[in-house]
C-alpha cells in the first residue's frame, strides 16, 4: 500500500518521496553519466517496492535525467550545455523575481533572509563548501518563495536545483565563494530597502558572475564530479 507522510502544505507520496531521492542523488553526482539504474538495485538500497521506483524513473526520464534503455535506465544527469541553457533562462527571469520580492517580501521573510546570509558569512570563512551551497540554495528559495508568484517560483526552484553539484563546486572555489557573498549581501539590501530596480540589476550581474565562472571551469576541464 501507498505510504505517505504529512510535509506543510501537501501530502507528498513514497513515489514522490523515491522521485526527490533519486533526482537528488543523480543531481548531487551520487550517480555519475553513464552509471546505469535498474529497478532491482533501487528497490534493495530504497527499501520501497518497485513500483514506486518505476513511477520514480518515468518521471526522470520525462525530465531527460536519466534515458530508458534495454539495460535499464541511464544516467544523463546536467550536461555543460544544460548548464548554460539555464543561466541563460535565469537571466532572463530571475531578475523579476527578485525585484517582485523587493515589493512583496514580509519582515519576517527579510529576517529570515538576514540569518541565512550571517550562515553563509560564517561557513564561508571556515571554507565548507557543502554548508555554503546549503545556505545558496536557502537564500534563493526564500527569495522565489516570497516573489509572489507559484510559476516564477516552480521555475527557478527547478532549474536551481539541476545545477547543485556545479554550484557546490564553484563555491568550493574561495574567491568566488567571497564575491557571491558579497553580491547576495548587496541583493538582500536591495530588497530590505525595497528597491527593485537595484535589486533585478545586482541578481542579474550575480547571475553573469556564476555562469562565467561555472563555464570557465567546465572550458578549463575541471572534473566536476571528482570534486563532490
Amino acid at each position: 500500500m501507498e505510504q505517505q507522510v504529512n510535509r506543510p502544505h501537501q501530502m507528498i507520496s513514497l513515489a514522490d518521496q523515491v522521485f526527490d531521492a533519486l533526482e537528488t542523488d543523480i543531481l548531487s553526482g551520487v550517480y555519475e553519466r553513464g552509471e546505469f539504474l535498474t529497478e532491482s538495485r533501487l528497490s534493495e538500497k530504497m527499501a520501497v517496492s518497485r513500483t514506486p521506483i518505476r513511477e520514480a524513473l518515468k518521471r526522470l526520464a520525462t525530465e531527460h535525467i536519466i534515458e530508458m534503455t534495454p539495460r535499464g535506465a541511464r544516467v544523463i544527469g546536467i550536461l555543460p550545455a544544460d548548464i548554460a541553457d539555464i543561466y541563460d533562462i535565469r537571466l532572463q527571469i530571475e531578475g523579476m523575481a527578485v525585484a517582485r520580492a523587493a515589493q512583496n517580501m514580509s519582515g519576517d521573510a527579510i529576517r529570515e533572509l538576514k540569518e541565512t546570509l550571517d550562515l553563509q558569512e560564517f561557513y564561508t570563512l571556515r571554507k565548507e563548501p557543502d554548508l555554503i551551497k546549503n545556505m545558496d540554495s536557502r537564500f534563493h528559495r526564500i527569495i522565489y518563495e516570497n516573489c509572489g508568484s507559484g510559476t516564477f517560483k516552480d521555475i527557478l526552484g527547478q532549474l536551481h536545483r539541476k545545477i547543485m553539484k556545479y554550484r557546490r563546486v564553484s563555491i568550493s572555489t574561495p574567491s568566488r565563494a567571497t564575491e557571491s557573498l558579497s553580491e547576495h549581501n548587496a541583493i538582500y539590501e536591495a530588497i530590505a530597502a525595497r528597491d527593485s530596480k537595484k535589486a533585478e540589476e545586482l541578481t542579474i550581474t550575480h547571475i553573469q558572475h556564476a555562469r562565467k565562472h561555472i563555464l570557465d571551469q567546465a572550458r578549463a576541464g575541471v572534473n566536476v564530479s571528482a570534486a563532490i
